[in-house]
């Protein structure tokens, strides 16, 4: 964390002084907007919290209810969104608030009596190495209200407007702000806005999708599961773990301790039913709680307090396209409105990867929105969102289809293997097999105008392009401290080059000083002259063997950048390889080193030979526009 850049400040170094556009927009709601985001759910808050960065940008965030979310129906926090977090600065505070998730434990019914239940096995939740962060467990209320204080708390000072909801939009193509939206407050009166770009995040009942004639479409429910958040005392010893729990005919139990050392979550079985069925949804928390004890037997629970429960049916369906454009758009048309989270795919909360995904698709769509909005990128940048996105919803509603079909079988009965079931080996070997989705670490995006190719792939086997960029420790040369490569990477719309050094450190050198100053170099085609040189690609040298070795005053402008109007040096540019635990060889670098493209959403976009000229210059040039003359 960086701060007193632009001289010193005494208080919060978190609360950044107001943008001037921040404080001449005031609190009125103004009547052009660039983004308008409908929605204070996952998807509609991390975009909120990314668009807010860009105070140049004006955004706004309206919210159907007439105050924040209280409590949460999502809470469990992938791996992958807590290295998200970290770019926003959020995940300190998020992991030392939440229940971690560190074993799976198996419960099924006992050989001797199966009537009663009986440990079968545990597995490690989250493999090792996978990530820096564990799995965790915080109420999405929470999850969003960092995210929103982020937002506040920015130059841009954006802050939800509740009580507003979406009614409908109309199109005025000759307008550069085409999206003429009708809002509705709470009291029934509507006024319109004018908006360049609409993002609905608004939920599986989205207004905006239904505005936009998006359908649905896949599988009708027929399990439902009833979920119940409790505070208990119990004999159950593995109260305070996750629990996957088969009983022999009376249905399943899933419990996920929640964060705070007493509540438990806990997800139970209610099993078939017919699609359209309306009554299984009027099933109290007192008889989920009846239906739980029998799945617990010998255990019980006393339940003191509910603090939410809800039933529900599992279904899975995603929207044929997540924008505007029609198969019948022109090929260079460029979309205007958006559909981001639940409102463009529903599943179940088995997998625990609603909310998780969501953010991920905010994400994705955040800085393309502003790459295009400050004019570093053309405006067709915007079609890769759905492009990107809808496939990997589609890899999701795959997923949960097996896992939710997984998880509700019934415990395999020995005596009578014909009637089916699952065994508590299997049940234990498939929640080890699926770890690296469940952490949220299965995406990986194919090869496009923002994806390279792997012609390079050995020279860093362990950034694999188009999956998320896996941190590893090194050591700040400047300072001499031990920190993740990983979170340097701020959500701050840049693109990322990490060059990791050949034997000598030769060839890297040379390569940063061809960024610096070579005429032909992309920091400098795609940098306004009056631009900060790293304000949009942002380079980091990574050098083999001692930081002690590396004199950071010697090497190349573009490693020690001066900004700001004090003209101060940013330190934090170079890197050395931690002797404990060394990333040259955790990641696979070739003695020739390797460059490494990282997308502003963190992902790997390609891997490159230090000696790459042109076809850095080439992959820049397919998505950024030249700022030269």
């Amino acid at each position: 964390m960086q701060f007193y850049r632009d001289g010193y400040r005494p208080g919060d170094p978190d609360v950044r002084p107001a943008a001037p556009e921040a404080l001449e927009r005031g609190d009125a709601f103004p009547e052009k907007l660039d983004v308008l985001i409908v929605g204070t759910g996952p998807a509609g808050t991390v975009l909120a919290a990314q668009l807010s960065e860009f105070p140049d940008i004006t955004t706004r965030i309206i919210e159907r209810r007439e105050e924040p979310l209280q409590v949460g129906h999502a809470d469990g926090v992938a791996c992958r969104t807590v290295e998200m977090f970290q770019a926003f600065g959020l995940a300190d505070a998020l992991v030392r608030e939440a229940y971690w998730v560190n074993e799976v434990r198996f419960w099924g019914p006992s050989e001797d009596d199966r009537s009663q239940i009986t440990r079968t096995g545990w597995v490690e939740d989250t493999p090792a190495g996978l990530s820096e962060f564990p799995h965790v467990i915080v109420n999405q209320a929470r999850m969003q209200q960092y995210l929103l204080e982020h937002a506040a708390s920015s130059p841009s000072r954006l802050e939800a407007d509740y009580g507003i909801e979406f009614a409908g939009f109309e199109m005025d193509a000759e307008s550069d702000h085409p999206v003429i939206a009708t809002l509705r407050r709470a009291d029934g009166t509507e006024f319109t806005v004018r908006a360049k770009y609409v993002v609905g995040c608004d939920g599986a009942r989205s207004n905006v999708r239904r505005a936009l004639g998006i359908q649905l479409k896949g599988d009708a429910a027929n399990h439902a599961w009833g979920v119940m958040d409790v505070l208990a005392t119990t004999d159950f010893p593995d109260w305070r773990t996750k629990n996957v729990v088969q009983s022999a005919g009376k249905g399943s139990l899933l419990m996920i301790p929640r964060e705070g050392g007493n509540m438990v979550r806990c997800y139970v079985d209610l099993g078939e039913v017919e699609a359209g069925d309306s009554e299984i949804r009027k099933k109290t928390a007192e008889e989920l709680r009846e239906v739980a004890n029998g799945i617990l037997y010998p255990y019980s629970i006393d339940v003191q307090q509910v603090a939410w429960s809800s039933v529900y049916e599992v279904g899975q369906r995603v929207a044929d396209r997540f924008d505007d454009l029609t198969s019948d758009s022109p090929a260079d048309a460029v979309p205007h409105l958006f559909v981001a989270g639940d409102a463009c795919h529903t599943h179940s909360a088995k997998a625990g990867q609603g909310m998780n995904v969501s953010m991920q698709d905010a994400f994705n769509l955040g800085w393309k929105l502003a790459a295009v909005l400050q004019g570093r990128s053309d405006a067709t940048l915007l079609r890769t969102y759905s492009e990107e996105r809808q496939r990997i919803a589609a890899d999701l509603i795959a997923f949960d289809k097996h896992w939710s079909a997984f998880i509700a079988q019934p415990a395999l009965d020995p005596a009578h293997p014909e009637l089916g079931g699952v065994s508590a080996a299997d049940m234990q070997d498939e929640f080890a097999r699926q770890g690296r989705y469940t952490a949220g670490l299965a995406t990986q995006y194919t090869p496009s105008t923002l994806t390279g190719t792997a012609e390079h792939q050995e020279l860093a086997s362990g950034f694999e392009i188009g999956t998320r960029f896996h941190s590893s420790p090194v050591r700040r040369v400047a300072d001499a401290r031990p920190l993740q490569l990983g979170h340097s990477h701020v959500a701050d719309g840049r693109w990322r080059i990490y060059a990791f050094g050949d034997t000598s450190g030769a060839a890297l050198r040379e390569f940063a000083t061809w960024l610096s100053d070579g005429e032909d170099s992309p920091v400098r085609e795609f940098t306004g002259a009056d631009a900060v040189i790293d304000s949009v690609i942002d380079v980091h040298a990574i050098f083999r063997g001692s930081h002690h070795d590396v004199d950071v005053t010697a090497l190349p402008e573009l490693l020690l950048p001066t900004s700001g109007p004090l003209g101060l040096q940013d330190w934090e540019k170079v890197w050395a390889a931690d002797a404990a635990d060394d990333i040259f060889a955790a990641r696979g670098i070739a003695a020739d080193g390797a460059v490494v493209v990282v997308r502003p959403d963190q992902y790997v976009a390609h891997v490159l030979q230090l000696s790459a000229r042109a076809e850095l210059r080439d992959f820049f040039g397919g998505f950024l526009l030249p700022t030269g003359p």
